[in-house]
């Protein structure tokens, strides 16, 4: 069985993250919205690895890969718009197909509620899913997350507001 962690991106991931990124690039596109074109080149992924990086050192964003065995990046999540004054930030995550249905977003995203309590001293995660993303809303409910609408059902081809509160 393979082994799976969770760490901090950093700069020198440009070339295993592009890698990811083109291999899962129409997976992606099918659940969640298309990047820019410009992105799919080393220099579309450094400059969006410093993005983040510089986010990061300002606490606004705690970006982090998920690793195989063997060091390749198989995943992404990440803590977004943290705002500190509010304790509240988003979360966003994504997994390569070829791994999918092995729990890695599920690992992922408890790393992210970890983290916002440990290090981010946060209270509230919020998470948007696309009503056809089953998988996602799956993570989201296992992992404590609520549907804000009290049906728990979002118009069709929209985006549903999750919340989880932290102790």
């Amino acid at each position: 069985m393979k082994t799976f962690s969770v760490r901090e991106l950093k700069n020198t991931d440009v070339e295993l993250l592009l890698a990811f990124e083109i291999d899962n690039r129409a997976w992606f596109e099918s659940h969640i919205d298309a990047r820019e074109p410009s992105f799919y080149s080393v220099q579309g992924v450094a400059e969006h690895i410093q993005s983040y990086l510089s986010d990061f050192a300002v606490g606004a964003w705690h970006p982090f890969v998920i690793e195989d065995d063997k060091g390749e990046i198989v995943g992404r999540a990440n803590l977004k718009d943290i705002d500190l004054s509010q304790k509240t930030a988003q979360v966003g995550y994504r997994i390569d197909q070829r791994v999918c249905g092995q729990g890695l977003a599920t690992q992922a995203l408890k790393h992210l509620i970890q983290v916002a309590q440990a290090r981010w001293d946060l209270t509230q995660l919020v998470a948007y899913v696309f009503t056809q993303n089953v998988g996602s809303k799956k993570v989201l409910d296992r992992c404590g997350f609520l549907p804000e609408q009290p049906s728990g059902h979002c118009e069709a081809e929209a985006e549903c507001r999750y919340v989880l509160t932290l102790l």
